[in-house]
């Protein structure tokens, strides 16, 4: 995986939304003009895992602490910081759906079934870092790809 134009690129976001329209910017500012343009189903998982990301380190990270999307050959790196010690429990399961709801939700299954290469790292002063890959295609490989005959 490597990293495209410009390094990663740091944002004061406070809401979901303004993280989406950052991620899907540096998607057609960054990553398109490298690779081409990005498969629309592929940046519809990146912008629900970044809704997801941003939302829990808001409503059960104690606030979100930074924002990061990193433009890479294999996708979009994304770290969210947030201010809590705490690792959800769901975070290294298998991305199966839960049978009952059992006070967890759905962000994290469907995170893991998105995402690759998720890590979480404890922050230096309190808090924790999530960071991981959200693949993107090309829309013409996809494109090729789906319409060839099973």
């Amino acid at each position: 995986m490597s990293r495209l134009g410009r390094t990663r690129v740091t944002v004061q976001v406070t809401t979901a939304a303004a993280a989406r329209a950052h991620a899907r910017s540096v998607v057609r500012e960054q990553w398109e003009p490298a690779i081409g343009t990005a498969c629309e189903e592929d940046v519809i998982d990146l912008l629900l895992v970044v809704s997801e990301l941003v939302t829990n380190a808001i409503r059960h990270g104690d606030g979100l602490a930074g924002f990061d999307v990193t433009p890479t050959s294999d996708g979009v790196w994304i770290s969210v910081q947030d201010n809590s010690d705490v690792v959800p429990d769901t975070a290294y399961g298998s991305g199966a759906l839960p049978v009952a709801h059992h006070g967890h939700g759905y962000g994290w299954p469907l995170i893991i079934r998105l995402a690759r290469e998720i890590t979480i790292e404890k922050r230096r002063g309190g808090g924790k870092t999530i960071g991981l890959l959200v693949p993107l295609r090309p829309a013409d490989r996809h494109r090729r790809t789906a319409e060839q005959p099973a």
